[in-house]
């Protein structure tokens, strides 16, 4: 008899694998040994068990035979299934995470195991390898157009983009405005715990895994049913606004007008091209502005299937890149904020530590900047993100932090390094106006500590940067510090990552 594995962050609403079995027995196992892997955050462990759990019931109720197991290994459960239920031929969808196909291929079980494709992607593995072949640099520009045209996502009649331009990133860069918004943010859409998020909440709250953060105030989604909320409160009272201001940051606030919507994407409780699909028609219907659309869709079928494209097309070697020959641990005040007076760090940190949650652009440009900065492993940032977010999965976040975030990849993903001086910071949003350090000063008891690490790894890194074509630019401004200041920049430099634990 066949069975089917419904593994536990592909939570597909219409599940192809049950519904070309409807009647094939069903095994779903809450994995706890995977908590003990390392670190995570209070809230993602509670979204994905009370995820895992709403979706077995919801296949109970319309009569599947499922049987729903909490384990901390997988063999022996399983065996003990397949044998109960009399399986030799084992289902299970490709899962996104590599390392966990190879623990399953390792196990010793008693039937033939089948991987069938992973429907949670737009894009599949080998359509990107023939997409791939034949290119020397993997742009997610030209991946994004293939993608648009592939799907027919604001296309016109005769083949062109809506608006003349594939890309409207250029119209979605607006600070926040200095004397503050009239219409703020819209309070984001929140689900009290039900029974079973409660149980699941206790639970990890008295339990001995190793966690971060907190999981007082949990109110994701944990149904299809509530994602789907999630996504039309998106598109009906933030998305007219989330191109314009996506990359603002606001103390206090980590969501703005962005959807929240990854971790239920991540999860199978979205799937993309419905999020996509509705985003567009939403455009047609509402008149929404097409840099706000585009730019959410853009954020979906470009650059969250590139990263899922470029994890499986890489494989795991590239988790040992590390361009820079970056080696400083991770310092504490990632784990405790208030060891640190720079407020930007401080502030973010603490939203991340309450919520599992910031928005990208706190993400690359605070976060992921000071670690490259301030030249931290590579692999020991991407781990704190594994921790730290509750949308963390290793296809997410190897390519983000290694590739997009630090550079490690020497130029895969990114055309250039992000990182920016204090200047950025301070344009973009209101951390400043409240912080220890000045933003205008590079040198000095006050000075922010963005400015000097900026110029100091600029000069460090140079020869290597020459050749990447964006940095000229910025190069020529380095050479334009007077000699005597770019000694004491890099001589404070030096000290404050000397001091830096």
């Amino acid at each position: 008899m066949k069975g089917i594995w419904i593994v536990g962050d592909q939570l597909i609403e219409d599940n192809p694998l049950i519904q070309n079995s409807p009647r094939a027995p069903l095994i779903m196992i809450e994995y706890t040994g995977f908590s003990l892997s390392r670190t995570y955050h209070k809230k993602k462990l509670i979204l994905v068990w009370s995820a895992m759990r709403h979706y077995a019931e919801k296949l109970r109720k319309r009569g599947a035979d499922l049987t729903y197991i909490k384990a901390a290994e997988m063999e022996k459960p399983l065996n003990k299934w397949i044998k109960n239920k009399e399986i030799d031929e084992l289902h299970i969808s490709e899962p996104a995470n590599i390392h966990l196909k190879k623990d399953i291929e390792k196990l010793n079980l008693n039937c033939k195991v089948v991987f069938l494709p992973d429907n949670q992607f737009m894009w599949q593995a080998q359509e990107f390898r023939d997409w791939a072949c034949s290119r020397k640099k993997f742009l997610m520009e030209n991946f994004y157009r293939t993608g648009r045209k592939k799907y027919d996502i604001l296309i016109e009649k005769d083949g062109k983009p809506f608006g003349g331009k594939w890309n409207l990133d250029r119209e979605n860069r607006k600070p926040p405005p200095k004397d503050g918004f009239q219409d703020k943010p819209p309070q984001h859409i929140k689900f009290p715990p039900d029974k079973i998020t409660k149980e699941v909440i206790a639970e990890v709250e008295r339990s001995k895994y190793p966690t971060y953060g907190k999981g007082k105030d949990f109110n994701l989604a944990v149904t299809h049913e509530d994602a789907k909320k999630a996504l039309d409160f998106f598109i009906e009272e933030k998305i007219a606004n989330f191109g314009s201001y996506q990359d603002i940051m606001l103390t206090g606030d980590n969501v703005l007008w962005h959807s929240i919507l990854s971790p239920y994407l991540n999860l199978g409780l979205l799937h993309p091209l419905n999020v996509v699909k509705k985003a567009e028609l939403a455009y047609y219907q509402k008149n929404l502005p097409l840099n706000s659309v585009e730019g959410f869709i853009r954020q979906i079928l470009g650059w969250r299937e590139y990263m899922h494209c470029i994890y499986n097309y890489k494989g795991e070697k590239y988790l040992k890149n590390n361009w820079f020959n970056h080696e400083r641990e991770l310092p504490t005040i990632y784990w405790y904020p208030e060891r640190t007076a720079m407020n930007c760090m401080a502030s973010v940190i603490e939203e991340v530590r309450d919520t599992g949650y910031a928005h990208h652009i706190q993400r690359l440009m605070v976060l992921s900047n000071f670690a490259l900065l301030a030249e931290i492993n590579p692999l020991e940032v991407k781990n704190w993100f594994h921790t730290a977010f509750i949308d963390a999965y290793d296809w997410v976040m190897q390519p983000n932090v290694i590739g997009m975030g630090q550079f490690a990849d020497g130029g895969i993903i990114a055309t250039k390094p992000y990182i920016s001086s204090a200047n950025y910071i301070n344009k973009m949003s209101d951390y400043c106006r409240n912080c220890a350090y000045n933003h205008n000063h590079r040198t000095g008891i006050d000075a922010c500590p963005f400015n000097y690490l900026y110029w100091a790894f600029l000069h460090k890194n140079n020869k290597k940067l020459r050749n990447i074509a964006r940095m000229k630019l910025i190069l020529k401004n380095l050479e334009r510090i007077d000699k005597k200041e770019l000694k004491q920049i890099l001589a404070q430099a030096d000290d404050f990552l000397n001091y830096l634990k």
